[in-house]
């Protein structure tokens, strides 16, 4: 039916097929679209492969490789035989899914092609599609593009999908499931809706002030809700380092005195070899990090060189950086040889690291860093003799050797990691990106514009300010290079 058209008949025949999309401004403009194809499953053999199609061609795209009049009936699927629309060579049997825009992930029409996934077989397909006039390979996240560009899914959900893609602990999985089903972006536009309504009641006030038919209190009414606002947005705000750490990881570094099983610890809490354990002191002299699923929270977990003074100088570098690593800490494991206590490494450490961070602690609340300090070695005290004589920190009794405390202290650690990055479970969404953060505190900055301000127009043009800013973070009037830097991590076929 279509062999014998042009490319430009063909096109000419699709031209009605336009995508709305939004441009760098915030508007909207008609523009056409090409049809785009890719591989949307994971590269190599396998029992299943889908490969997929969006764009004003896709009904093309479909007949031309199963050779139907029309399409198959709309999201259910069909068996077809699948040909080259070139050589009419059989290709595949496949089950073709047809999805008629705007009722489709893009918004676009859109095909889905679930053909065997030899990668003869996947090849073949990809060159048939690559034949037929008007399509070409998608680019790296170029469908969620799309259907952001048709308002399927916010700025913010289309992080959060990013985010589940990347997702690699069950605590990431959770929240990036949150935010992909739009909790984050209802909350911004609950607080645009605020906004809105108060600006409504200060220009009404500005029009109609001296008019007796407008409604006594617009502007106390306003003031309350924007004052209801701002602390809501501060409450948000105070956790938002919350949230990036789960999406990130939380930096958690194993600290102590030389010989004292940190590098065990750190093998054991990974369960792979990262650090060399040796019972000569100073083993290790540099930071050794490894990414480590714990609890099912993201963590960066760090091996410290054991701090003493009085070594030389490549080992005393190390002792410098374990310091230094030490401050970027969200969690600290301070490890002690339980057999040891009395020794000078050991009251060293507690005196110069332990007791500081207690002091911290109290003096903050608990908000600032979180120390776990632990007693290894445990195995090595007699039954009957007690693990100390001197008064310590709560602590943990613990065994890299034999693993006694083991689940003791990943229960510990649970506990600790769902404080500083918040559990995604329950409570409000987290703020898991830095760009949501700047455009929150600057609608609470212009919030504060709008209390400070003596003239009722200026009052007026803060408030749109903070709703400016409220839509900056969900999409609205996004700039090309914001948008260029979200979609870079897409893979391609998503």
């Amino acid at each position: 039916m279509w062999r014998g058209l042009s490319a430009l008949a063909i096109q000419a025949a699709w031209a009605p097929h336009r995508l709305c999309a939004r441009c760098s401004t915030g508007g909207e403009s008609l523009i056409p679209r090409s049809t785009i194809f890719a591989l949307s499953s994971g590269q190599g053999r396998c029992a299943i492969s889908v490969i997929r199609t969006s764009g004003p061609a896709s009904g093309l795209a479909l007949r031309s490789l199963t050779a139907l009049q029309e399409p198959p009936p709309a999201r259910k699927a069909c068996l077809r035989l699948l040909r080259h629309p070139c050589s009419g060579e059989p290709l595949d049997r496949s089950l073709v899914l047809w999805f008629p825009g705007p009722q489709s992930f893009t918004g676009e029409d859109c095909v889905e092609l679930h053909v065997h996934g030899g990668p003869a077989v996947v090849s073949g397909v990809l060159q048939a599609l690559g034949s037929v006039p008007g399509l070409r390979p998608a680019e790296a996240g170029e469908f969620t593009r799309r259907a952001f560009a048709h308002g399927k899914l916010s700025l913010t959900e289309v992080e959060g999908l990013a985010d589940l893609i990347h997702a690699e602990t069950e605590a990431q999985r959770r929240q990036a499931l949150r935010q992909l089903d739009g909790e984050l972006s209802q909350l911004c536009q609950g607080w645009a809706k605020t906004l809105t309504k108060a600006l409504a009641h200060v220009e009404a006030y500005i029009d109609f002030g001296e008019d007796d038919n407008l409604e006594e209190g617009v502007l106390e009414q306003a003031d309350r809700d924007v004052r209801a606002l701002e602390v809501a947005l501060c409450s948000h705000l105070r956790d938002a380092r919350r949230g990036q750490r789960l999406r990130s990881g939380a930096n958690v570094v194993v600290t102590g005195p030389p010989n004292a099983g940190k590098s065990s610890l750190v093998n054991l809490l990974s369960q792979k070899p990262v650090s060399i354990v040796s019972p000569e002191p100073g083993t290790t002299r540099d930071v050794l990090e490894t990414p480590v699923d714990l609890a099912g929270f993201p963590v960066l977990l760090s091996d410290t060189a054991g701090l003493r003074e009085g070594v030389g100088a490549v080992e005393q570098e190390g002792v410098r950086r374990a310091r230094h690593r030490l401050e970027q800490a969200d969690i600290i494991l301070g490890v002690l040889d339980a057999s040891d206590l009395s020794s000078s490494s050991s009251c060293s450490f507690l005196d110069t690291v332990v007791a500081p961070l207690v002091e911290q602690s109290n003096n903050s609340g608990g908000s600032g860093q979180r120390l776990l300090l632990l007693l290894n070695k445990s195995d090595l005290l007699s039954a009957n003799a007690p693990a100390c004589n001197t008064a310590l920190p709560p602590h943990l009794l613990l065994s890299c050797h034999t693993g006694a405390g083991m689940d003791g202290l990943l229960q510990a650690l649970k506990t600790e990691l769902a404080a500083v990055c918040g559990d995604p479970s329950t409570g409000p969404p987290l703020l898991t990106r830095a760009r949501h953060q700047y455009h929150l505190q600057g609608c609470l900055d212009a919030l504060g514009h709008y209390r400070m301000a003596t003239d009722l127009a200026l009052a007026a043009e803060a408030l749109r300010q903070a709703r400016r800013q409220l839509s900056h973070l969900t999409g609205g009037g996004g700039t090309e290079e914001i948008l260029d830097l979200i979609f870079q991590d897409f893979c391609v076929g998503k």
